[in-house]
Parts: C-alpha cells; sequence; structure tokens
C-alpha cells in the first residue's frame, strides 16, 4: 500500500493594533520555539502562513527569525503560504483589493525569501464561491479550508482527502480539505493518538493524503500549552514519531501534492467557514437555538457526524448585522477606500493611503467569536486609525489642506437611510437622522483618533455560562484543554455587569424622561421615558446647497411627538447642528416647544458616548476648569451639579475633547462595560464613557426653551 501523504501546515498571525508586548511574548512562547524544534527535522516538509501584521514586526523586530525562516525555504524543508497582507477576509473586500493585498503578500515573500508562493492561506477560512476567480487572478493555485465545508456540498469524511478542483467563471482552484479530527487532536492528545487517526485514514479508508492546518499559536501560544508543547516536549515527540513512521507515512508540502498527484474530484463549495465560526456568526436568539439543538442531539446520543452536513449555523456576513459597530467598520473602510481610489494608482502607494487602507482591512476586528476581535476597543481603533489617515491622505492630495467644508448625503452603512457626513481638516461627523439625529461618529483627524468608538453592550449566548456560575473542573488531567473546551472567569462580580443597552451608543442622543428618573436607573438601563425622541427618525433639512466650504454650515432636524394618539405627551424639537470651516468643534441648540394642552415637567438629557480607550490609565482622565473632581478616571462614575463645561484629556495621543453646555447642567457619567469571552475567559472591557447633561425642564402650554450643547477638541 502507497505510503500516506501527510500535509502539515501552520498559521501565524496577531492582530494590527495588538500591543508589542503581546508580540513579543507569543514570539518567545510559539513562534520562535516551533521553528526551532523543526531544524532538528530536515527530513520534515511543513508549510507556514505569516500574516503581514506579523511579518512587519518580525522584520523590524527579529530580523534574525526572518533569516532562519529564509533558510528553511531555501533548505527545501518549509513551503510558505500567500494570503491577503494584513488578514483581511477576502469575501468582504472589493475585489481589487483582494487581489491587491495577495499581490503584495507575493511580492513580499518573494523579496525577503526568494520563493514565489503557490498557495493562499485564506483567513478564517472564511469561503466564497467567487473566490476561485480573485486567487486565480492573483497567480496563485491553491488554498485550504475546513472539511465542514466539504460536508455542507454533500461530501462525507470518507471523501476528505487529496485536493478537489473548483472554479468560477472557468477560473479554476484546488482546494485542500482541513480534518477537524486532527485539528483538535494536534497538539493536545498524545502523538500516539494523533498517529492513529493517521493509521485508520490510511488503513481503512485509503487515503492518499490528509491535511492538517491550523494556528500556529496552539504551539505555545494558547494558555497553558508552552509547558505542555516545549518543556515537556511534544512537538519534539510528534516531529520523532512522523519521522519513525516513514515507512507508512510521508509529510509533503502542499505545492508539492499538487505538482505531483491529480485531483480527488470536482467541487462547489457553499459559503461557508469553520463549524464554530458558522456558529459564532448566529443572531442572539439563533444562537441559542442553536446551542440547544446541539445539546439535544448530544443528550439523544446522535452521532454528530451523522448530521454534519445538515446542521450549520451562519455565515460570516451576519457578524454585519448581528453588530453595528461591524457593519459600521465595514462600510466606513468602503467610504475610505472610495477616497484613495480616486487618487492616480502612483499616488496611491507613495503617499501611503493605499496601504493605510489595506491595514484597516485586517479582519480581527470586524467579528468576535472566542477571540475578543471587535470586543477589544483597540482593535477597532487601529482600524479606523488607518482609515482615517488613508482619507487625511486623499483629501490633502485631492483638495488640498485648506479646503474648508465637505458635505455629503448618502446612505453609507447601507440601512436604507441617508447619513449626513460633514467634514473639514480637523473632524469628520457622520449623523443620522434617521436615528434620532445622533452623531454616528466623531474623528478627529490630526490624531487619527474615531473618538466616538463605543460598543453596545448586548446579550451574547456564553453569557449564561456566566450566569450558571460553572466552576467543574476542567484541567484534563496532565495535558492543556483545546480553548474551545475551556469556562475560566477572569474577575468575580461578572454577573453583575450583565447590562444590555435599547440602542447603539452614538451621542448627542435626546431623551425626554420622566423628572422622577435617577443617576442609577439611566445607568444600568432601567430609566422612564416620557416622550420617544432617542433612536426615533427626525425630519430634516440639509440647508444651503451647494455648500459654500469657507462658511459655517447648519443641518437642522426635527420632531414631534404624536401626543394622545400615541399615549406621549405632546412636545416638539427643533435640533440644529452647527460646524465651522476649519475648528474642530460642533455646536448643537435645542428648542423644545410644549404642544401639550397641560404643563410639561421632565429631565431633557443629552446624553454622549466618548472613548479615549483606557479607563484606568493615569494619562486620560476628566477634566473641570473649576476643580473639585475627586476621581478623575474615566472608568470613575457619578453625579456633577452645575456643570458648564467637562473635559477628557488624553496625553498619550495629545488631546482634550470638551463639552460644553448653556445653561449649566447636572453631569451624570458612568463607564460603558462590556461582559466577552476571550481565549484566557469571561472578562468585562471598557468600552468608553457615557456623559449625560441633564436640565429639568417645566414648559406650560405653548412655552418653549432654548437649550445649548456643544463640543471641541483642542490639541494638547
Amino acid at each position: 500500500m502507497k505510503k500516506l501523504k501527510f500535509l502539515f501546515g501552520i498559521h501565524n498571525h496577531q492582530p494590527l493594533g495588538n500591543f508589542d508586548h503581546v508580540f513579543e511574548e507569543l514570539y518567545g512562547q510559539c513562534y520562535q520555539p516551533y521553528f526551532e524544534v523543526l531544524q532538528q527535522f530536515p527530513k520534515l516538509k511543513t508549510t507556514a502562513h505569516f500574516s503581514g501584521c506579523l511579518l512587519e514586526w518580525l522584520k523590524a523586530h527579529r530580523p534574525e527569525y526572518l533569516e532562519m525562516i529564509r533558510d528553511l525555504v531555501q533548505n527545501g524543508q518549509l513551503e510558505l503560504l500567500s494570503g491577503g497582507f494584513y488578514e483581511p477576509i477576502l469575501s468582504s473586500l472589493p475585489e481589487e483589493d483582494a487581489i491587491g493585498q495577495i499581490r503584495m503578500m507575493n511580492d513580499f515573500l518573494e523579496a525577503e525569501f526568494g520563493c514565489r508562493p503557490q498557495g493562499l492561506w485564506l483567513t478564517e477560512r472564511i469561503w466564497s464561491p467567487h473566490l476561485p476567480k480573485i486567487i486565480a487572478q492573483a497567480d496563485l493555485r491553491y488554498t485550504i479550508v475546513d472539511d465542514t465545508h466539504f460536508y455542507y456540498a454533500g461530501l462525507e469524511e470518507r471523501q476528505m482527502h487529496g485536493y478537489y478542483l473548483t472554479e468560477t467563471e472557468g477560473f479554476s482552484l484546488a482546494v485542500f480539505p482541513i480534518s477537524k479530527t486532527l485539528r483538535y487532536s494536534i497538539p493536545f492528545d498524545l502523538p500516539e493518538v494523533t498517529l492513529d487517526h493517521l493509521r485508520r485514514y490510511r488503513d481503512e479508508w485509503g487515503f492518499d493524503a490528509v491535511t492538517y492546518a491550523d494556528d500556529g499559536e496552539k504551539f505555545g501560544g494558547w494558555p497553558e500549552t508552552h509547558q505542555w508543547v516545549y518543556e515537556e516536549k511534544y512537538l519534539h515527540k510528534f516531529f520523532t514519531a512522523l519521522e519513525e513512521q516513514s515507512d507508512w507515512l510521508e509529510t509533503m508540502t502542499f505545492g508539492e501534492y499538487v505538482d505531483r498527484h491529480p485531483p480527488t474530484g470536482r467541487v462547489y463549495l457553499p459559503m461557508a467557514s469553520y463549524e464554530e465560526m458558522m456558529e459564532w456568526s448566529l443572531p442572539y436568539e439563533a444562537g441559542l437555538r442553536f446551542r440547544e439543538l446541539k445539546q439535544e442531539l448530544q443528550a439523544a446520543d446522535v452521532d454528530e457526524a451523522s448530521v454534519t452536513e445538515f446542521l450549520r449555523g451562519g455565515q460570516w456576513d451576519n457578524f454585519l448585522t448581528k453588530y453595528e459597530e461591524s457593519n459600521h467598520l465595514h462600510k466606513r473602510m468602503l467610504v475610505a477606500g472610495e477616497k484613495v481610489k480616486q487618487l492616480p494608482p502612483g499616488h496611491q502607494e507613495s503617499s501611503g493611503a493605499l496601504r493605510a487602507l489595506y491595514r484597516s482591512q485586517c479582519n480581527c476586528a470586524y467579528w468576535h467569536g472566542l477571540f475578543g476581535g471587535l470586543y477589544l476597543n483597540y482593535l477597532r481603533h487601529a482600524l479606523y486609525s488607518q482609515m482615517i489617515a488613508a482619507e487625511n491622505s486623499a483629501d490633502d492630495l485631492l483638495f488640498g489642506t485648506e479646503r474648508g467644508l465637505s458635505v455629503e448625503t448618502v446612505d453609507f452603512n447601507k440601512d436604507g437611510f441617508d447619513e449626513v457626513i460633514v467634514s473639514n481638516p480637523q473632524i469628520n461627523a457622520f449623523i443620522t437622522p434617521a436615528r434620532g439625529g445622533a452623531l454616528m461618529e466623531l474623528d478627529y483627524r490630526p490624531a487619527c483618533f474615531n473618538v466616538s468608538n463605543v460598543l453596545r453592550r448586548r446579550p451574547e449566548v456564553y453569557h449564561q455560562d456566566i450566569l450558571d456560575a460553572r466552576t467543574r473542573d476542567e484541567s484534563g488531567g496532565d495535558r492543556p484543554l483545546s480553548i474551545h473546551n475551556r469556562i475560566q472567569l477572569k474577575e468575580e462580580g461578572l454577573q453583575d455587569k450583565l447590562i444590555y443597552d435599547r440602542l447603539d451608543r452614538y451621542s448627542f442622543m435626546d431623551h425626554c424622561l420622566a423628572p422622577a428618573n435617577t443617576f442609577e436607573e439611566f445607568k444600568s438601563g432601567a430609566q422612564e421615558t416620557l416622550v420617544s425622541f432617542a433612536g426615533q427618525p427626525y425630519q430634516w433639512q440639509r440647508g444651503e446647497d451647494p455648500v459654500d466650504p469657507h462658511t459655517p454650515f447648519e443641518l437642522r432636524l426635527k420632531r414631534e411627538s404624536a401626543g394622545s394618539s400615541s399615549g406621549e405627551r405632546c412636545l416638539a424639537v427643533e435640533k440644529t447642528y452647527r460646524f465651522d470651516p476649519n475648528r474642530a468643534a460642533l455646536e448643537v441648540s435645542y428648542s423644545l416647544h410644549n404642544k401639550d394642552e397641560k404643563p410639561l415637567d421632565f429631565i431633557w438629557l443629552v446624553e454622549h458616548n466618548f472613548t479615549l480607550l483606557a479607563g484606568d490609565a493615569a494619562d486620560r482622565n476628566y477634566i473641570l476648569p473649576e476643580g473639585g473632581l475627586e476621581d478623575s478616571r474615566l472608568a470613575s462614575a457619578g453625579v456633577l451639579s452645575d456643570i458648564q463645561t467637562l473635559g477628557m484629556r488624553d496625553e498619550y495621543f495629545g488631546f482634550e475633547v470638551q463639552l460644553k453646555y448653556s445653561p449649566a447642567v447636572e453631569l451624570w457619567r458612568f463607564p460603558v462595560e462590556t461582559v466577552s469571552q476571550s481565549e484566557e475567559g469571561f472578562e468585562s472591557v471598557y468600552q468608553g464613557s457615557c456623559i449625560a447633561g441633564c436640565w429639568r425642564v417645566r414648559l406650560e402650554p405653548g412655552q418653549s426653551r432654548q437649550l445649548q450643547a456643544g463640543l471641541a477638541i483642542k490639541k494638547l
């Protein structure tokens, strides 16, 4: 019988925006020791992929490591895979960007390692049927996806060997199926257990080749794996076992296998990813039902393999509907891309705008599953920072640095309603008339900083695990468990932080509250609304058209409650935004008019949600001009009386956000903290700070009241 070809590959990646110390720790824990062990086994053939985010860090900080990789490549022991350079979800990009990212990686690998790649690492193995055209146009021959994809196409486990050919519009591509059995076995089982799986593939099913490919961080970077993989020498033992079984087992690179062997067959794969990703992408309610169904099948002792092809979750694109913040990021990236592509091709690259755009497409902050992802504000910030940098370069080249104001009315986030985008060289402001005339995003362009980058608190399926307070021992004996099977609470009291928001965390959100409402009720989302304004559609007028870029611009909005027909009191509001051509500032004026037959007593509350990323950092604080703030941390909470001005100062990035009110307000503030899971366990994450200016108002029938709230950002 022929030898079984074992196609073994790893994928190494760190997100754009991750902390330098994390790169350093993982370099020492897994990236460096993995290849130091591999060097001791020159007969083994393996494959690896490094994302561009990681390659750039390695080139800057560990150039000797790239020399080691280069030697392995030149000796024929290691094949390197291409991919989108900054690890984007290829199916979520314009085709031009997807091909551009792959070609950037192709060129880097050839320049640094002297090899022209043949295959592609598909980010998060997120497959879409149109990808063969994109990948083939980038001069690549194959990619690697999960066996899950093949199950959904109707194939069985006994058919998951070698590679299959697929195509779209006549563009062909070889596709290798990753064995989930091996993915869960390596490196958590003893080497002999993995070898038993391989023997079964060869002896019982007659496989010619089988594929393993997964995160390189499993080899020392995941919790508790470094000791097992290196100190207890799992990896050395595993590679030794592979060499010792050379009479029936042969390691080979994917490129070599494609060159020497015909395809197993032809296949057309549906949109899919690995099984866990498909489950994570489901909306909350559907995710609950999916979990319950899986538990019912387990209780009924149904063989999971027998229903795999019929039991599937959602698709990656669901994240764009599950999380409005993900969709906002994605559509902002597309807006930035449209600006960059107005530049001549040479200027796109020389200005750095194209590279900044590509960096903003790094996938990690666009979704959430086992890893923090979207929930980590510094990862979202890194993407926004690159988007804004790309736009700054494009706008400066296209319109000059003295361009003044621009105003655009467009449904940029594709929700069916127009937004108003007001920009000058200092700020970008995105306003949504359809959702309460709120400020969706505010960018301080000199610092490339979106100060509105605050995530909404929402329910997650895994929150039930926290409520259950599971404490069962899951140590798994001497070997580490896969992070898919670990439940760990990183802090006490997480149950008390499971508070869910009714609306997205925008700013200049208008609330008309019953006068008895308290700060604690507002903080917990239990406030009583007297008249609905927040999140409700406002009528609006754009103002002068066309806009003179060198004069102030006003955006006028209004809303009137339906009165008795809706069970609410009859209150009308006129809301006017005012922007200056060159200042990082905006003013909002309110005219409140009682159209009811009775007097109205209420709290008019204007809510802001802003972030400077860190709630407890010593260099980021609240500032009161008159002093007297006992706790100035951005994570502090409480009530302040008779406030006209409050600052949020960021000494690290060098600017201060100033909120101004007229007349003075009672000011409520509290940190917005979400509860999420990461590979290390469940944790709370500071997203930003909610700041609410409150006026206590009494209006007689027919009476009006004028109020103002403003914002300015100044450089320190």
